[in-house]
């Protein structure tokens, strides 16, 4: 109500002392509830709005300029502007859809600035229950190798003898290199979200628990599986340009430090479609910061992306 005293008080002062007075007493507290929707409708924070796959690039949604928001540890926090609450779930390693029950949150999900979410359960409140998966569902995966040592070509694609040494060094960079490959965990077909080579494994106890892969500036980052952006902007410390998919009820994956992000919230992507330019935001070199969390928990990526 403050707000829209003030409105009124800037017409009188600016040159419309008369629309007030001279207005039909009905009309006046219409133009009252008017103003007050209107500015509850600019503090609004809209909920994350599924719209149709789009194989073309979208426009960079640009440097936002918003405050960089570290990781959440307290027990309760006042959401900001640029929040959704995924990225909120992202922050405090919880699950978004604990979150929601913890504070009465129906789909599709909307919260507002200033809104006070807890981040733990209620008092006799539990968990998510996590799905449990068959053993035989996981194929152990080979991590990464150190770029110093040889790689060792699969033999379906050694070449016969003869064909020379060119012929079976262009067929061994193939397989390296294959995004196209994919495997099927969890409900979800993964594939490597980049072409380039790990530089860094997992580590559960990070900061910033995920793997890096090496590329260049403006190589394609391509969404690891099937899903909607959940979100999209620059607003968490450490991660730079930020893109964040989920993929089902348990899987969300991430992709940082990117240069330029070409997706926003709310779009369907496809596995395989390219989202991102690699860069070097909030990193101190060209990579990608790739992560994948299951029920809102880190998990090691090369568990679940195809061996290549």
């Amino acid at each position: 109500m403050s707000v829209a005293r003030t409105m009124l008080h800037h017409m009188k002062m600016h040159g419309h002392p008369g629309i007030l007075r001279g207005m039909n007493p009905f009309f006046r507290p219409v133009l009252i509830a008017t103003t007050l929707l209107l500015v509850a409708c600019g503090t609004m924070r809209s909920a994350v709005t599924v719209e149709p796959a789009s194989p073309g690039r979208q426009a960079n949604s640009g440097n936002l300029g918003t405050r960089y928001r570290a990781p959440i540890t307290a027990g309760t926090y006042a959401v900001v502007k640029g929040d959704t609450l995924y990225s909120i779930a992202f922050r405090s390693g919880s699950d978004f859809r604990d979150l929601a029950r913890w504070n009465g949150i129906q789909p599709p999900y909307t919260i507002w600035p200033g809104q006070r979410l807890r981040l733990s359960a209620p008092a006799g409140a539990s968990s998510s229950p996590v799905a449990t998966v068959a053993p035989s569902a996981f194929k152990p995966v080979p991590k990464a190798v150190p770029k110093t040592m040889p790689t060792r070509v699969p033999s379906a694609v050694i070449p016969p003898s003869g064909t020379g040494q060119a012929a079976a060094t262009a067929m061994a960079r193939s397989p390296r290199g294959a995004t196209g490959l994919s495997r099927s965990i969890g409900g979800v077909t993964w594939r490597w979200p980049a072409e380039g080579s790990v530089i860094k494994g997992f580590k559960g106890g990070d900061a910033i628990p995920g793997i890096e892969i090496a590329g260049k500036s403006g190589d394609p980052v391509r969404a690891a599986a099937d899903g909607v952006v959940v979100y999209s902007g620059n607003g968490l410390v450490g991660y730079g340009e930020l893109v964040i998919i989920k993929h089902n009820d348990s899987f969300l994956s991430a992709y940082g430090h990117n240069r330029k992000r070409l997706v926003k919230e709310g779009q369907r992507v496809k596995a395989g479609q390219e989202i991102a330019e690699m860069g070097s935001t909030g990193a101190s070199r060209n990579e990608l910061e790739f992560q994948i969390r299951k029920n809102g928990n880190p998990v090691d990526p090369l568990d679940y992306l195809p061996s290549r």
